[in-house]
């Protein structure tokens, strides 16, 4: 079957020809990000393949359709930035992987916490210029703390039993509970308790138009002064001028981001020649107690094997007719 993957770097390449072998798809990767200008490239491709900062919406997946694409496969658990109600309606199926790797965003989300703590990353500049000086790298003792976590699903699940490792007393909140084995690692509270309790706070839930900005400028004065704040998630369920005023403040003592809410047009492209022209971001980049990754807690060899491979079984039974395992919308009859 014929493959268009968009937002497609040299990874993306290496990892989907790979498991491709057992498929034989045709592919054909596009570097840009799919929007309604590149849409055309999709044009007799049944199956379109996308990433988390491609645009889905209704004019899109409108030209797709009409161009004869007939599959969406996100290769991403989030899901958005696509219009499943405008996929539904086209008769679009729209697929995702929601298990990827959960252990490999529960880590790095431990990583950028550690991190923040003990200032790796500015001990890392200052030894590399020969300042061996320790002065205002004070960090705390994870051991004995609070950490709220919103959302404990698969990744906030293995967040919590990471914590629980260090010694941390583990909040959540989330309106769906854990299995019975898993419930023991998390305490339930309301959205209120978790944030006047929590020495950290880590945000694991899906960007629904209930969740945007769920860390606002109200949720902030909730939180203790000096609290540490991990977006591992998605961008906008942050307001990041909210959040920049609170750590100028002394509200937020650390904020670590693997995400932001206007990350399209910067994130996994090589900006370093040119000026960054967002000015909130620039802002956030001046201060020390920020840490700010490209949106990489995702990527490591067993996420993006697990991601290629399911998508290209996805393609596979939506060719062949077969029920789709992880589909959003749609269990077509037949493959177009």
């Amino acid at each position: 079957m014929k493959l268009a993957v968009f937002s497609a770097k040299p990874y993306d390449r290496r990892f989907f020809d790979e498991a491709n072998k057992h498929h034989q798809h045709t592919v054909a990767y596009f570097e840009p990000r799919l929007t309604a200008v590149t849409a055309s490239l999709a044009f007799g491709f049944p199956a379109v393949c996308a990433f988390v900062n491609d645009q889905l919406d209704a004019v899109v997946l409108k030209a797709l359709y009409n161009d004869g694409t007939r599959l969406i496969a996100l290769r991403s658990a989030g899901y958005n930035h696509v219009d499943l109600a405008a996929a539904r309606q086209l008769g679009l199926a729209v697929v995702h992987v929601p298990q990827y790797s959960p252990h490999a965003v529960a880590e790095h989300t431990v990583a950028l916490m550690l991190a923040l703590n003990r200032h790796i990353h500015r001990a890392y500049n200052r030894v590399r210029e020969g300042n061996f000086s320790i002065e205002g790298l004070l960090g705390f003792d994870l051991h004995g703390k609070t950490v709220g976590l919103v959302g404990v699903g698969k990744i906030g699940g293995c967040v919590a039993q990471i914590l629980r490792g260090f010694g941390c007393r583990v909040l959540a909140v989330d309106p769906v509970p854990l299995s019975q084995a898993a419930e023991k690692t998390v305490t339930y509270c309301s959205l209120d308790e978790m944030l006047s309790q929590s020495d950290v706070v880590s945000l694991h839930c899906p960007l629904t138009y209930g969740t945007r900005h769920l860390i606002n400028a109200t949720t902030l004065t909730q939180m203790k002064r000096g609290v540490m704040l991990i977006n591992t998630s998605r961008g906008a369920l942050v307001d990041t001028t909210a959040v920049i005023e609170a750590l100028l403040a002394g509200q937020i003592g650390y904020l670590g981001l693997d995400v932001y809410e206007d990350e399209a047009e910067l994130f996994y492209e090589d900006r370093s020649s040119r000026l960054i022209t967002d000015d909130v971001f620039s802002r956030l980049l001046t201060l020390p107690n920020v840490l700010v990754t490209g949106h990489q807690a995702f990527f490591t060899g067993e996420a993006l094997t697990t991601i290629a491979t399911t998508t290209m079984q996805a393609v596979a039974d939506f060719a062949a007719g077969r029920p789709l395992t992880f589909a959003l919308v749609g269990t077509p009859v037949t493959g177009a």
